[in-house]
């Protein structure tokens, strides 16, 4: 991966945060490993870099993760020169590359859904031509659709949450909200799934403040969701994560508004580790606590949160500064426990926002995801 430097001007800055910028045959990252500080663009190739820049975090946040995994393979195959294989080689050739990319991060659902989907379509590609390159044009394409959807995926997430929340919050005139991690822009194509929430809240002119938690230890919050509010002049303010039961309980939060990884059929949800705490927190002070997600991130096949695999980190995240990036600042020789998430059970959710609408209870006080997803199944985007 080559990087382009762009703290003032260069790729393809605009008004808007851009993590992902591409187009067809190239493709360039933004690393959220330098963010606030730096602007910086990757240069990615091929699957090997793109996967690396997963891994990494130079990208993060699952929709994003999901559409440059598959945005990455686009550009190697459309640079590809000499391909003198047979449609299905080019099919085959394409699945053991998503399979790869799949590895790079276990945990998020989108990653290994858009693998599928597009797997899919090359199969269905190869048996409709003998030739390679309708293969590899019918990847392209639907990789391609899958950014554009993102971003209609995530508008209509803000617009149902911040009907939903302004219909059910006692006091709709102005509230303020808690969220955690980074769900914005930089996790997505462009908008973003909970922090798409919060700019909808915003655009109503009901929104009083965000707040974000730091999101130890690689300071998603701090760093991205914080940068994010002060471009986009959001009355915000930043908070460690150790503070979010002493503001709950001075009555500064109206709701909490999350994003998810994976959530389970059951609706217990994945995320960025520390969200269990919140959603402990807010269900004793009486909050209610969303996540908006979507439906990309629900894994039917899985029953409930024990069975989604959690990622592990590196140690060196705990041990040093900057999320693992700076100076060793802990004792030498200690054992560190770095998961990447945790499982926020079904019951301390309040509802799921989703592009087709928002999960709710039903009177049996559980979520019923399936009924939902076969009941809104040729709803169009809001």
């Amino acid at each position: 991966m080559a990087s382009e430097s762009n703290s003032r001007n260069g790729v393809q800055v605009d008004n808007t945060l851009q993590s992902i910028c591409y187009n067809r045959g190239s493709l360039k990252l933004l690393d959220q490993r330098k963010l606030p500080l730096e602007t910086i663009y990757l240069v990615i190739q091929d699957a090997t870099d793109g996967w690396n820049a997963i891994r990494d975090m130079v990208v993060r946040g699952a929709p994003a993760i999901a559409i440059a995994a598959a945005l990455s393979l686009a550009v190697e195959v459309s640079n590809l020169k000499d391909f003198s294989g047979t449609s299905d080689y080019a099919a085959s050739f394409i699945s053991i590359k998503l399979e790869y990319l799949v590895s790079s991060r276990p945990t998020a659902v989108n990653l290994a859904d858009a693998a599928t989907k597009l797997r899919e379509v090359v199969l269905k590609a190869a048996a409709a031509s003998t030739e390679s390159e309708a293969v590899f044009q019918a990847y392209i394409e639907a990789a391609e659709l899958m950014l554009k959807d993102d971003v209609a995926s995530n508008k209509a997430i803000g617009s149902y949450g911040a009907s939903f929340i302004q219909q059910h919050l006692e006091n709709s005139k102005r509230f303020s909200v808690l969220t955690h991690c980074n769900t914005g822009s930089l996790a997505t194509a462009g908008y973003g799934t909970a922090l798409g929430v919060i700019r909808a809240l915003h655009a109503k002119g009901v929104l009083e403040r965000a707040y974000c938690t730091e999101t130890r230890p690689f300071n998603q919050g701090s760093r991205l969701t914080a940068f994010e509010l002060v471009h986009e002049n959001i009355p915000a303010t930043l908070i460690a994560d150790s503070a979010a039961a002493a503001l709950m309980k001075d009555g500064r939060v109206s709701a909490v508004i999350v994003g998810a990884d994976r959530v389970a059929s059951n609706g217990d949800t994945a995320n960025k580790i520390g969200t269990y705490s919140l959603a402990l927190c807010a269900n004793y002070h009486k909050i209610p606590f969303y996540v908006a997600a979507p439906l990309t991130s629900i894994d039917l096949s899985l029953s409930s949160g024990e069975e989604i695999i959690i990622e592990e980190r590196s140690p060196k995240e705990l041990l040093n500064s900057r999320g693992g990036l700076g100076e060793q600042i802990a004792a030498s020789g200690i054992c560190v426990w770095n998961p990447a998430f945790d499982v926020t059970p079904a019951n301390l959710i309040a509802g799921i926002i989703t592009e087709k609408g928002v999960i709710t209870r039903t009177a049996a006080d559980a979520f019923d995801i399936q009924d939902f997803i076969e009941k809104t199944a040729t709803l169009s985007l809001a």
